[in-house]
């Protein structure tokens, strides 16, 4: 006797035509997926030929191949070839070509380069550091802390005795020796503690913008603090002489280490 699992077979699954009422059938076999190339790679010579379509004119035995072209957003070829002429030169921008001849000096010296700049100096002792700034402070009540320049222009810090909540720090300056001047206000930045018992003390900061003509030799812009409070007006000018900038040429060394890094400089 055999087992009972040979015995008990499954019947197979039936399906109705119009030909065959009862025809029994299985499932089908899984075809496998046949990838397609993409119509933009390039094709075998032979699949070439068999993709070739017949030109329909009679009498002609050429075939017409079918290519793909790509275009930007307004249909425009993605590539473009120009061609130059003997003796004409191509257009190439100044900074462009500024740096080249920097690095061209570079790679061709043996020495460090030097570059020649125009920065404006203080010609002035950076207020903080002076010994006497706390005695100036209290005395003007508004003191000058420091002051850096850069390409932009002028930013600093002012120091004021706190004398009531409600204050305004401004900074009043000229580049003409004070045919004309400007004024820009100061903003609140922190507060100092007291210390030995001579009062608190609030730091202002300020920025005014240099105009390009100003870094020429010899420019000079001159300002001047002002600080009002309670209804009294309290001005820090150097003690008389303002305080100044005067544009100078600065030389600047720069090691052939930095040849690579010279495009980040400028």
């Amino acid at each position: 006797a055999s087992p009972a699992s040979d015995t008990a077979a499954i019947p197979p699954r039936v399906i109705l035509t119009a030909s065959n009422l009862l025809q029994p059938v299985c499932d089908p076999h899984l075809q496998p997926i046949i990838r397609r190339r993409a119509r933009s790679l390039p094709t075998s010579p032979e699949r070439l030929k068999n993709t070739a379509a017949q030109c329909h004119v009679p009498g002609c035995k050429r075939s017409r191949i079918n290519r793909v072209r790509f275009a930007d957003a307004l249909g425009l070829e993605l590539a473009e070839v120009k061609v130059f002429q003997v003796g004409e030169d191509p257009s190439i921008p100044l900074h462009v070509l500024s740096r080249l001849s920097i690095n061209s000096d570079l790679c061709c010296s043996q020495l460090d380069m030097e570059i020649t700049m125009q920065c404006l100096v203080p010609n002035f002792q950076q207020p903080v550091d002076c010994v006497d700034f706390s005695t100036r402070l209290h005395q003007q009540l508004v003191c000058l802390e420091c002051v850096t320049s850069s390409d932009l222009g002028l930013s600093g810090t002012i120091q004021v005795l706190n004398l009531a909540f409600e204050k305004q720090v401004s900074v009043r300056y000229t580049f003409n020796q004070w045919k004309s001047v400007h004024e820009v206000c100061a903003h609140w930045h922190s507060s100092n503690p007291e210390v030995d018992g001579k009062g608190q003390a609030d730091v202002f900061t300020f920025f005014l913008p240099m105009p390009p003509f100003l870094l020429q030799l010899c420019s000079v812009v001159q300002f001047a603090v002002r600080y009002r409070v309670n209804g009294q007006e309290y001005w820090d000018n150097n003690q008389g002489q303002n305080y100044s900038f005067t544009c100078r040429s600065h030389l600047l060394k720069m090691p052939r280490e930095c040849e690579a890094s010279w495009i980040h400089f400028i």
